[in-house]
C-alpha cells in the first residue's frame, strides 16, 4: 500500500510538472498573440472601378489606333531588364530622340546625346525591311545593319559577328555592349509600341476576343503615396488566332486600368509559341498636338525579355507633336551616308545556310 501511494505520488508530480511545462511554453508562444503587433500594411483596393462591355474595351483601343501618323521630340531612356547579362552604358542610358511616325509601320528614329548635336543612332523601317546606324564609339563598334522585319536573326556581338559562347562578366556595360544592344534594337519593335494595331471589327478578321477580369497587386503609382502597395482592378482583353478545331493562338493581350474610367494600360503580345515577345506599357495620357486633337500616352514603355532591353519614351512637348501630317515614303529611306562598315543579315543569313550541313 505505501509502495503504490509513493507511485501515485511521483506520478501526480511529473503529470504537474508536464502541464506546468506545457502552460510556460504556452504562455511564452503566446506573447506575439497578446502583446503589442507590428502594424502591417494591407494593400488597398483602388476605387471605384468601371464597368465596360467587350465593345467598350475594343473601342477604347480602336481610338488610340486611329491616329495615321506623330512626329516629335522624346526623352529615351534605356533599362537593364532582371534577365539581361549587359545593358547600355551609362553614357548612353539617357538621350534625346526625335521620332517620325506613319501607317503603316513606317518609322524614323534619331537618337542623340543630350544637349549635344551629336547623334548616337539612326533607324528606320519602312513596314518591311529595317536599317539601323551606329554612329558612335571607336571605328569597329560603328556599323550600318540592314534586315528585314518579318525573319528571326541570331543577335549581333559588339563587333558585328554572333556572339561568342564565353559569357563576359554579369552586370558590366561598356562600349562594346552598347553597340550590341543598339545593333539588336529593330526600329518595327517601336513603330507597333507607339502605332498600335487597330482590332477589326466583325468575323471576317478571323480572330476571338475573350474578355475576363483580373486584380494585381502593384506599386502605388500616385505621387503622395510612395512606397505603397495597392491592389488595381483591370479588365484583359485577349486576341486569339485559330487556324484550326483544335489550333488556337494567343496573339495579343490587352489590360484595362478600371480605376476612375477604362484606360488601356498595357500590351503584352506573344509568338507562336506563346513567348512574350512584346510587354508594353502606357502612362500619363495627355493632349497631344497643337489643337490637343488626340488624346494618347505621353508617356511608353517597352520591354523585349528576350532581346535583353528595356526602355521608355517620353514626348518632350506633347502639344509642339506633329498629329497626322502626311510624310513621303522617301522620309523613310535611312542610307550610309557616313560610309560605315555594312552588316546585311539578310546576306549573312543565307551564306550560314549555304555552307551548314543538311
Amino acid at each position: 500500500m505505501i509502495n503504490s501511494t509513493a507511485a501515485n505520488l511521483r506520478y501526480s508530480v511529473r503529470v504537474s510538472f508536464f502541464l506546468l511545462l506545457t502552460f510556460a511554453v504556452a504562455l511564452n508562444a503566446g506573447c506575439g498573440l497578446f502583446g503589442t503587433h507590428k502594424k502591417v500594411q494591407v494593400p488597398q483596393l483602388l476605387t471605384p472601378l468601371s464597368e465596360a462591355a467587350k465593345s467598350r474595351l475594343i473601342t477604347e483601343v480602336n481610338r488610340l489606333a486611329s491616329v495615321h501618323s506623330l512626329h516629335g521630340k522624346v526623352d529615351i531612356e534605356f533599362e537593364d531588364t532582371s534577365f539581361a547579362e549587359s545593358g547600355i552604358a551609362e553614357k548612353y542610358k539617357q538621350a534625346d530622340g526625335t521620332v517620325t511616325l506613319q501607317r503603316p509601320g513606317q518609322i524614323y528614329l534619331i537618337i542623340a546625346v543630350p544637349f549635344i548635336a551629336k547623334d548616337i543612332a539612326q533607324m528606320t523601317s519602312n513596314g518591311e525591311t529595317f536599317r539601323v546606324a551606329v554612329l558612335q564609339g571607336e571605328d569597329k563598334y560603328r556599323r550600318f545593319v540592314k534586315g528585314t522585319n518579318s525573319a528571326v536573326y541570331e543577335k549581333l556581338d559588339g563587333d558585328g559577328a554572333e556572339p561568342a559562347t564565353q559569357k563576359g562578366k554579369k552586370g558590366t556595360m561598356n562600349e562594346k555592349q552598347t553597340v550590341t544592344a543598339l545593333s539588336n534594337l529593330r526600329p518595327q519593335h517601336l513603330t507597333d509600341a507607339l502605332m498600335i494595331s487597330p482590332i477589326a471589327v466583325g468575323s471576317q478578321s478571323g480572330l476571338t476576343y475573350v474578355q475576363s477580369e483580373f486584380y494585381q497587386e502593384e506599386a502605388d503609382s500616385r505621387p503622395e503615396k510612395k512606397g505603397a502597395r495597392v491592389v488595381r482592378g483591370y479588365y484583359l482583353l485577349e486576341e486569339i488566332s485559330q487556324a484550326g478545331t483544335n489550333d488556337a493562338r494567343l496573339l495579343r493581350r490587352f489590360w484595362f486600368d478600371r480605376v476612375n474610367g477604362i484606360r488601356l494600360a498595357r500590351i503584352q503580345s506573344f509568338d507562336e509559341n506563346g513567348l512574350l515577345i512584346t510587354d508594353v506599357s502606357y502612362w500619363d495620357e495627355k493632349p497631344i498636338g497643337e489643337s490637343g486633337q488626340a488624346r494618347l500616352p505621353a508617356r511608353i514603355e517597352i520591354t523585349r525579355p528576350h532581346d535583353h532591353y528595356k526602355l521608355s519614351i517620353t514626348y518632350q512637348t506633347p502639344a509642339a507633336v506633329d498629329v497626322d501630317k502626311e510624310f513621303r515614303p522617301e522620309a523613310f529611306v535611312l542610307e550610309n551616308r557616313w560610309q560605315l562598315s555594312e552588316v546585311d543579315l539578310d546576306a549573312r543569313q543565307r551564306n550560314k545556310a549555304a555552307v551548314t550541313p543538311k
